[in-house]
């Protein structure tokens, strides 16, 4: 059996960690936007009002999030909130720089759905490993689990459910079925991979 040795990230560990995950993100939703694609949870939520309005994702995902933080506090401390803050941060000036950076002149949606998927997961997993998140919906979640009664799975899931029907009145029905698969990947690499009791260092 393959044993695992618990142990504190160093400060400098985070640092490239949460640069690492959160690029990884932003580079990801590059991709999404090309392609007119949504997703879920509040980067979703960030990137459909950035379609409705025109204003910048990174400005409307940051404002997003404020109201979670402290909930974050509450919920998970003020570690998890400031690397959260942090996170959220990083991943709206990522977005804003790599604009003008990156363009795709040829990516079939189908792929690029599914590669978004993947990509965001990874970047997610190294956040989520180093102690952050994205915050927004996820924290809201938590915070009615321990304080309603209401599951957090059950929470985001109808989250995602009213974001798709809401996007379904705003894009063309194939980009909501790609938009699905993206989502749905994103889950997948999540689900299959962060596990506690196989990785405990933070």
């Amino acid at each position: 059996m393959d044993t695992y040795t618990s142990r504190k990230h160093t400060p400098l560990e985070d640092a490239q960690g949460l640069l690492a995950g959160t690029a990884l993100c932003a580079f990801a939703l590059q991709m999404l936007t090309s392609l007119g694609l949504v997703t879920g949870q509040t980067a979703g939520l960030a990137v459909l009002i950035s379609y409705l309005s025109g204003w910048s994702f990174g400005a409307v995902f940051f404002v997003v999030n404020l109201p979670f933080y402290w909930l974050g506090y509450r919920r998970m401390g003020l570690r998890f909130t400031l690397k959260t803050f942090a996170s959220v941060a990083l991943l709206s000036i990522f977005s804003e720089v790599m604009g003008p950076l990156v363009t795709f002149e040829t990516l079939n949606a189908w792929l690029g759905a599914v590669m978004f998927g993947l990509i965001t997961g990874t970047g997610l997993l190294i956040i989520f490993r180093h102690g952050g998140s994205l915050g927004g919906v996820g924290i809201l979640a938590l915070y009615l689990q321990d304080n309603v009664g209401i599951k957090a799975g059950w929470v985001q899931l109808g989250f995602d459910l009213c974001l798709f029907l809401v996007a379904a009145f705003v894009l063309p029905p194939l980009q909501v079925v790609q938009s699905l698969i993206g989502a749905v990947v994103v889950n997948l690499v999540i689900a299959l991979n962060h596990r506690r009791d196989r990785y405990i260092a933070t």
